[in-house]
């Protein structure tokens, strides 16, 4: 089995359906049909079992598709490593970012780190701060930039500090809040938890929330619009000078703060263009880095 295999069977366990994986690899669905039966003759064991609700997989099929991702990693490392001996900073850098992130700090960086080491190419995966939280702990990825503090006993660098502010198109009463509109976001839990918590030590009923949308730049382009009220994080409005800000702070009267962090593996530093990017980013003052 080469490692095309070992993704092939990662694929159709995640989908359970030979189109969809088929669709997922980029290859047809007879190929991969094909490409199965000679990986249960290599292992002389029936793989999968096919019905009308998709494929089901055997005890055998089942340990060796659960065995795909660490063989997987492990390939991906002894390339890795083979690239690192030749003494050049080269290779795929596999990057996990928060979509604050991707979106205000990510491309400037990566051009300037581009033009450092024009032999690196990039491979980023966007999404939830608990999301990337899980890619750099499985490895999936090197490093990952995400807010909040999630339990993390490798290594990580802070990279910057922001304060939680209700914001709106018009100024408002603080003490008015839960009879006034609120337009929220999908947001990661740890973030959720912090305001909640604080709406629950401040008010004794819950938000009126008028609309839902999926991102934070969505979110404030209802703002905008004089829509209703957010609560943000203060790097998210600094593109905006006209609209209301108000600081959420504790019953100390401390202000509420979201972290963001950079997290990676010790180990992964021994690769040259891990060890590159993460110096990198310590050197960057991301209070003056603007997209």
């Amino acid at each position: 089995m080469d490692d095309r295999d070992w993704l092939i069977l990662q694929t159709l366990y995640k989908e359970k359906n030979i189109t969809k994986a088929a669709k997922r690899l980029f290859i047809s669905q007879p190929a991969l049909t094909n490409r199965l039966q000679q990986i249960e003759q290599e292992f002389a064991v029936q793989i999968v079992n096919r019905g009308r609700r998709g494929v089901q997989f055997t005890p055998q099929g089942e340990y060796l598709a659960k065995s795909a991702h660490e063989v997987l990693i492990n390939i991906q490392k002894i390339k890795e490593n083979v690239r690192n001996m030749e003494g050049k900073v080269t290779g795929t850098l596999k990057l996990g970012v928060s979509n604050f992130f991707a979106y205000h700090k990510l491309p400037d960086l990566l051009r300037i780190f581009k033009d450092h080491y024009p032999l690196i190419e990039f491979k980023v995966t966007t999404g939830l701060s608990g999301d990337i939280a899980n890619l750099v702990h499985n490895e999936e990825i090197h490093i990952g930039f995400l807010k909040g503090d999630y339990g993390w006993k490798e290594k990580k660098h802070l990279l910057f500090e922001e304060k939680i502010c209700i914001v709106s198109k018009e100024k408002i009463d603080i003490e008015q809040l839960p009879h006034l509109p609120r337009i929220d976001y999908h947001t990661d839990y740890l973030f959720k938890t912090l305001v909640d918590h604080w709406w629950a030590e401040n008010y004794s009923q819950p938000p009126l929330i008028s609309i839902e949308v999926d991102k934070s730049e969505t979110c404030k382009e209802m703002v905008i619009n004089g829509l209703g009220y957010a609560i943000m994080s203060s790097m998210t409005l600094d593109d905006i000078d006209d609209l209301h800000k108000i600081e959420i702070k504790t019953k100390d009267n401390e202000p509420i703060l979201r972290k963001t962090w950079m997290f990676y593996h010790e180990e992964s530093l021994k690769l040259s263009m891990v060890h590159a990017f993460v110096q990198f980013i310590m050197e960057i003052d991301f209070y003056h880095f603007d997209k």
